[in-house]
């Protein structure tokens, strides 16, 4: 009897793939163009294989620009507050009502559309612009929430990554998603 196989995302016609290889190299781009995606699949297993390692590796991760950074945004919305005068009125109660607002907006953009496949293919243009004003608005109250309550966001994050670490040992956890309790030794 064959072993299992674990199932592999399906890829479009006019998607890229990136192998990073174990040594930090990037393999070479394949392209899946005039090929089928079965064929660029077992050309990445093969290139795999010659790397050294018979797992397929994950495609790179989205990730931010490096500016601005959180204090940047911090002191823009600063000076954006100070000159309107609205000081007066971001108090922390207030910041905390209008973010959990801002979320409100951000789960009705979501609303009825089921499952959202990663990156939203499927989410027009604007939908996406949408998105991303409101993800902007409920950063901008979450920093500014911070800042009113003396928290400094970038190191209570390490400190709670760290937490999290200890309460969800890779180790024990790999693959499941219990709440910590229900972890047992």
């Amino acid at each position: 009897m064959e072993a299992p196989t674990k199932k592999r995302p399906r890829m479009s016609s006019s998607e890229e793939c990136k192998l990073e290889l174990p040594n930090g190299d990037s393999g070479s781009r394949l392209e899946s163009e005039g090929s089928s995606t079965e064929n660029g699949i077992e050309r990445l297993q093969q290139t795999s294989e010659l790397a050294g390692t018979s797992e397929l590796r994950r495609p790179k991760r989205f990730t931010f620009s490096a500016k601005p950074t959180l204090e940047e945004i911090r002191q823009i919305h600063a000076d954006f507050t100070d000159e309107r005068d609205w000081n007066q009125y971001h108090k922390p109660r207030n910041l905390l009502l209008a973010m959990v607002g801002e979320v409100g907006e951000v789960a009705e953009l979501f609303q009825w559309k089921g499952e959202v496949a990663e990156g939203l293919p499927d989410w027009t243009e604007k939908e996406q612009e949408q998105l991303a004003h409101e993800l902007s608005d409920v950063l901008i109250y979450l920093v500014e929430l911070a800042e009113k309550c003396h928290v400094d966001l970038p190191q209570a994050v390490l400190r709670k990554v760290e937490l999290n670490k200890q309460k969800y040992p890779a180790s024990k956890v790999h693959g499941l998603a219990k709440k910590y309790t229900e972890y047992t030794d």
